[in-house]
């Protein structure tokens, strides 16, 4: 039986397949360094765990799953949702939280890899268009939110809702530091300059570079201007062995947070690699990236992850820094690992301000406005479910606006027909 990765390794002999592999690698290394440090501490851990969350989980999904550009690791929603289930079982940072964490990553991905046996995957197919397209699109104002503390060098609190976040950033805007938009701005606007050239040096690997030199000019340029927020000093490379607890007692404890847990990174993984896939051309096989996705987890909950799945920030990422096969989220984690051993001390030289502008750029790659209005001027019984899950995305859980989007489509779908066989 031919493996999965095994599919993409004819693709590998073609010209600069390899190339633009690695360096989009490179690129979603660079990226990564600030957001796992920062989803771990969403899940109340120490941030080393976030990291190696993204390192071999990173690796067995891109080997054994079926998406050819998504990319698994720590994820927001993931994180937010790990502290809401733990939270209540054991006191935030503790060993015993962490043991029940690492013990809910082993069980999460016990019980996708037996989905994914099963075959449930197969119903990924039954996934509307709509709904994706809605669920990419509030998915990248997600991550516009979540950036917005950064790109305007305000504290502002984790995990508020788009409207609360404005009312937050309203209510501080005597604080704002410009040098944070500035740095955002420049890496941005280095990456669209860059674009035509990208076939030389990624794009967004450029992008870091300028902003973070225009940040360090207007430090030492401008000294009476507050400093910015720059990336944490980094833990130990490689992760350490860890064993899931698998007591009668603690699984008990943890049944209702395990399925919780694996509708959730399903659900996102699911949708990530299906939004992908159409974008590339490729197909998804929704049994495959069940068991890629459990065999991740499980390998996991042995090397010190918190539970992990596709991440939207880091897949655009991959995908816009010229990804082309699963080779670019492994090596994105070979990398990382690379980086904390050798180059530790020069993480603390980024800033997290163009890292936001960073991600304000796959932010706004995932909006695909003309696929929308393709869908509203074409599907008129699709544009509802487009609605409900986009904002549904925006003001609810991510499996909630799944849900509400598939069931407006299954009743959108049962109107269109009746309406078309009465008339």
């Amino acid at each position: 039986m031919q493996l999965p990765f095994q599919r993409w390794l004819p693709e590998w002999r073609q010209p600069n397949v390899v190339r633009a592999d690695l360096l989009a690698g490179l690129t979603g290394a660079v990226v990564v360094l600030p957001q796992g440090m920062a989803f771990a501490t969403l899940a109340g851990l120490p941030p080393q765990y976030g990291l190696y969350a993204a390192m071999l989980p990173c690796v067995v999904a891109a080997l054994f799953g079926s998406s050819r550009l998504m990319v698994t690791g720590p994820a927001n929603a993931i994180s937010l949702t790990t502290m809401a289930l733990i939270a209540p079982l054991a006191v935030v940072g503790s060993a015993e939280y962490i043991s029940l964490v690492l013990t809910l990553t082993f069980l999460v991905g016990a019980l996708q890899l037996l989905l994914g046996l099963a075959r449930v995957g197969s119903l990924i197919e039954k996934v509307p268009h709509s709904v994706v397209v809605g669920f990419t699109t509030g998915a990248a104002l997600l991550i516009i939110n979540s950036q917005l503390g950064h790109l305007l060098g305000l504290s502002l609190p984790r995990g508020l809702s788009v409207f609360d976040n404005l009312q937050a950033v309203w209510a501080q805007r005597g604080q704002l530091l410009w040098a944070a938009p500035i740095a955002a701005a420049s890496t941005v606007l280095a990456a669209w300059l860059w674009r035509p050239l990208k076939r030389y040096l990624p794009t967004m690997l450029v992008a870091v570079v300028v902003g973070t030199l225009v940040a360090m000019g207007l430090a030492r340029g401008l000294p009476d201007w507050p400093t910015l927020a720059t990336v944490m000093a980094l833990p130990g490379a490689w992760p350490p062995l860890s064993w899931p607890d698998l007591s009668i007692e603690t699984v008990r404890s943890l049944f209702g947070a395990t399925v919780v847990m694996t509708l959730l990174a399903l659900t996102e993984a699911v949708a990530i690699a299906k939004a992908v896939a159409r974008r590339c051309g490729d197909t998804v096989d929704g049994n495959r990236e069940f068991i890629g996705q459990g065999l991740a987890n499980l390998v996991g909950a042995f090397f010190s992850a918190l539970p992990s799945s596709g991440s939207f920030n880091r897949t655009g990422v991959n995908v816009v820094a010229g990804a082309r096969t699963p080779l670019a989220a492994a090596s994105s984690a070979v990398f990382l690992l690379l980086a904390l051993f050798f180059v530790a001390p020069l993480a603390k030289l980024l800033p997290l301000a163009v890292v936001a502008g960073l991600l304000l750029l796959v932010a706004w790659g995932l909006i695909d406005v003309p696929e929308m209005r393709r869908i509203w001027r074409e599907h008129a019984h699709e544009r509802l479910p487009l609605l409900v899950t986009l904002i549904g995305t925006v003001t609810l859980s991510l499996e909630w606006a799944l849900l509400l989007g598939l069931v407006t489509a299954l009743i959108a779908k049962r109107y269109s027909a009746a309406g078309s066989s009465t008339s």
